[in-house]
C-alpha cells in the first residue's frame, strides 16, 4: 500500500517556529543556534522525535543542517537537494546555502563579523565537528556554547522517542557469533593498550551483537549505546522494553543490559585509555569521560562490518536475485500500464512495493521509493506526495530508485525507463551514464586504492560532453543493515582503501533541471581479482555484480558504445536472463527475453 510521504510541516509553518526559536535564543543570551539533521547516534535517518531540522524549516532531505541567527537562517544542503530545499522552505525566512562549498565556520564568520555566542546541543554534534568550528570561530570572536536543545523546548507536540523491539539476527546469516566478534575486537583493543571502546552508532552495535532493531523506519537498527571492554564483555544501554527474554538469552552473560539513563554514569566510571570515534561520537559522550585518557580513533566495528564475510555475501546474492525478480515483474507491468494510460507516480511506487512484499523474507523497503517522471526525475531524492503526484505521460523518462530490506540482505537499485519515444539528447545522456557505470563495473585496480581514486572513472564519458552530476558515484551498503553504510564510498572525498567484502552502489547519473533525470544503479562487491597472463604478482581487486535487472535498451545509443561496452551489456543481459528466468512467471519471462536481446 502506498504511504503518503507528506511531511509533518509545511513552508508556512517555518516562520512562526523560527520566531519562537529566536525568542528562546534571546532568553538564554545566544546570537545563534545550530540545528543538525543528526540524532544522538549520528544516523542519516532519524526518528520523528529527532527530526528537528524538518520540523523547524520544512526541509526533509537526509543530509543538511540549519544555522539560525537573529537576522538570517541558513539551510545548508549539498547538490542533491538544491531543488528540493527551495520547494520545502519559506524562502523569505530561510536561505539555502550550498554546502560543502560554503563551510559553516566561514558562513558564521561572515554573518557575525563582530563575533557572538552560538549555541549547540552537545548530544547532536560530533567531537570533530565542534573542534573545527571552535578553531575557526575563536579566531573571529565567535564562542560556541553547549546548551540544552532549544528546538525541543518549543516543540510542544514532539513525538516520543522510538521504542521498537530488538530482534535476534541468526548466526547463519551473520556468519559469525557475536561472542567471537566481541572477543576479536577486544583483543585488538588490548593490543593497543585500550581498556574499552564506546559505541554510539546503532548499526555498529547491531552488527557486533547480531541483533536488529526497528527504531528507524527503513533501517533495521536499534537506538542503543554500548561499551565494549578489552575483556570482551559488553555493556548495552537501551530501553529495557525493547529486550525480550529471547534477545536476553541470545546476548548471554557477557552482555550486561542497562537502561539508557545509566549510560552517562557508566561513562563516568571508566578510566584508563578509552577509544572514542571523533567522527561519530557526540561531544556529550566525551564530556562524561573526564577521568579517562580519550583515544580518538575509529569505531572498531566500522571496518569489519563493511567487509562482509562469506555468509553475508551469500545472503546479499540471494536477496538480490529475488529482488531482481520483483523488479522484472514491476518493469513488465510498467510497460503495459503506460500503454493503458493514466499511470501516476504513486501508482508506480505502490506497485513496486507490492511486488517486493510478495517475498516472505522482506522486512521493509530500504528507503522511501523514488519515482520521478519527467522533470521530477531531475530531483535527486524526490519523494512523491499527493500534492506532487504526476501522471506518467508517454515519452516521459521515468527514474525509479528503490530497494528492499530482506532478512538476508539489503538491496538498492535504480532504473531509468523510457515510457514512449525518447529524444536523441536523452538517449545520448543515458548512454554516457551507462558508459560510466560499465567502467566501474569492469574495473581492476591495485590493492590500496580508495573510492576517491575510482570515482572520476564513472564521470569521464559525461565530462567529455561537458556534463557531470553532483553526488558521489557510490555509497556503502550494509548486510540487512543501513542502505547507506560507511566507511566505503565511491566518492571524490573518500580516503578509505577498498577491501574484499565491501558492498557499494555504482550509480552515475545526469539531471537536466525541469526536464528529466537519468541514473543507473547496480550494487557491486569488492573481490580479489584473478591474475592475468603477462601481469606481475601485484595483488589486484575487482568488482563482482550483485544486481541482475535489465537496463532499458530503448534508451541506449549503440553508436556511442565501444565494442567492449556492447559486449558488457550483452553479457550482463544474458546473465540476467539465465539467473532470473527460472524464478519468473511465464509472462514476465517472455518480457525478460525481449528486454535482454543483444544490442
Amino acid at each position: 500500500m502506498f504511504q503518503s510521504f507528506e511531511v509533518a510541516t509545511r513552508p508556512a509553518d517555518g516562520p512562526p517556529r523560527l520566531a519562537a526559536l529566536r525568542q528562546r535564543m534571546n532568553a538564554v543570551g545566544l546570537d545563534g543556534f545550530l540545528i543538525p539533521r543528526a540524532d544522538a547516534h549520528q544516523g542519516e535517518y532519524v526518528a520523528p522525535h529527532d527530526d528537528r531540522l524538518a520540523w523547524t524549516t520544512g526541509f526533509t532531505g537526509s543530509a543538511g543542517f540549519c544555522a539560525v541567527l537573529h537576522d538570517v537562517a541558513g539551510v545548508f544542503i549539498d547538490g542533491r537537494y538544491s531543488l528540493q530545499v527551495r520547494s520545502q522552505v519559506d524562502l523569505d525566512h530561510f536561505t539555502p546555502v550550498a554546502w560543502p562549498a560554503t563551510q559553516l565556520a566561514d558562513w558564521l564568520v561572515e554573518q557575525l563579523p563582530e563575533g557572538g555566542r552560538v549555541g549547540f546541543d552537545p548530544r547532536l554534534h560530533t567531537i570533530e565537528e565542534i573542534r573545527k568550528l571552535r578553531e575557526k570561530g575563536e579566531e573571529h570572536g565567535i564562542t560556541l556554547r553547549s546548551v540544552g536543545n532549544l528546538v525541543d523546548e518549543i516543540w510542544e507536540d514532539q513525538p516520543a522517542p522510538p521504542t521498537g523491539k530488538i530482534l535476534v539476527h541468526p548466526v547463519s546469516l551473520a556468519g559469525q557469533a557475536h561472542a567471537e566478534k566481541c572477543a576479536d575486537l577486544a583483543r585488538a583493543l588490548e593490543k593497543q593498550g585500550e581498556r574499552a571502546a564506546v559505541l554510539t552508532l546503532p548499526d555498529s552495535i547491531a552488527w557486533l551483537l547480531n541483533i536488529r532493531g526497528s527504531d528507524i523506519e527503513r533501517n533495521p537498527v536499534p537506538h542503543a549505546f554500548a561499551i565494549l571492554h578489552a575483556t570482551g564483555a559488553v555493556d548495552l544501554f537501551c530501553d529495557p522494553a525493547k529486550l525480550s527474554e529471547e534477545v536476553r538469552r541470545h546476548l548471554g552473560p557477557d552482555v550486561a543490559c542497562h537502561p539508557v539513563m545509566a549510560f552517562g554514569p557508566a561513562l563516568a566510571t571508566l578510566n584508563g585509555r578509552v577509544r572514542l570515534d571523533k567522527a561519530s561520537a557526540p561531544v556529550w559522550v566525551a564530556d562524561q569521560l573526564s577521568a579517562c585518557d580519550i583515544v580518538l580513533g575509529q569505531d572498531p566495528c566500522v571496518l569489519p562490518k563493511a567487509c562482509k564475510n562469506a555468509a553475508e555475501i551469500a545472503g546479499a546474492t540471494a536477496a538480490h536475485l529475488r529482488d531482481g525478480a520483483a523488479m522484472c515483474r514491476f518493469l513488465c507491468w510498467v510497460d503495459d500500464a503506460v500503454l493503458s494510460g493514466g499511470l501516476s507516480e504513486i501508482d508506480v511506487v505502490t506497485r513496486l512495493e507490492a511486488e517486493r512484499r510478495k517475498d516472505p523474507l522482506l522486512r521493509d523497503i530500504s528507503f522511501d521509493t523514488i519515482a520521478g517522471s519527467g522533470p521530477h526525475g531531475a530531483i535527486v531524492h524526490y519523494r512523491v506526495t499527493e500534492q506532487t503526484n504526476r501522471t506518467v505521460t508517454p515519452g516521459d523518462v521515468l527514474l525509479v530508485d528503490s530497494g528492499g530490506q530482506y532478512a538476508d540482505g539489503t538491496t538498492d537499485i535504480t532504473r531509468t525507463i523510457a515510457t514512449g519515444p525518447v529524444t536523441g539528447e536523452q538517449c545520448a545522456c543515458f548512454t554516457r551514464v551507462l558508459k560510466g557505470m560499465i567502467a566501474i563495473s569492469g574495473l581492476r585496480w591495485p590493492v590500496g586504492l580508495t573510492g576517491g581514486h575510482l570515482d572520476s572513472l564513472a564521470r569521464v564519458p559525461l565530462w567529455q560532453a561537458g556534463l557531470d552530476y553532483d553526488h558521489g558515484t557510490g555509497h556503502g551498503v550494509g548486510a540487512y543493515l543501513s542502505v547507506h553504510e560507511g566507511p566505503q564510498r565511491l566518492s571524490r572525498v573518500s580516503d578509505v582503501p577498498l577491501q574484499p567484502g565491501m558492498i557499494l552502489s555504482n550509480e552515475p547519473g545526469y539531471y537536466r533541471t525541469g526536464a528529466f533525470g537519468i541514473r543507473i544503479e547496480n550494487l557491486i562487491n569488492v573481490v580479489d581479482a584473478a591474475p592475468l597472463p603477462g601481469g606481475d604478482d601485484r595483488p589486484m581487486l575487482a568488482f563482482a555484480t550483485l544486481t541482475w535487472v535489465p537496463i532499458d535498451r530503448r534508451m541506449i545509443e549503440p553508436e556511442l558504445l565501444t565494442a567492449a561496452e556492447r559486449d558488457w551489456i550483452d553479457s550482463y543481459h544474458a546473465e540476467t536472463r539465465r539467473r532470473l528466468t527460472p524464478i519468473l512467471d511465464v509472462d514476465t519471462a517472455a518480457w525478460l527475453d525481449a528486454a535482454t536481446l543483444p544490442l
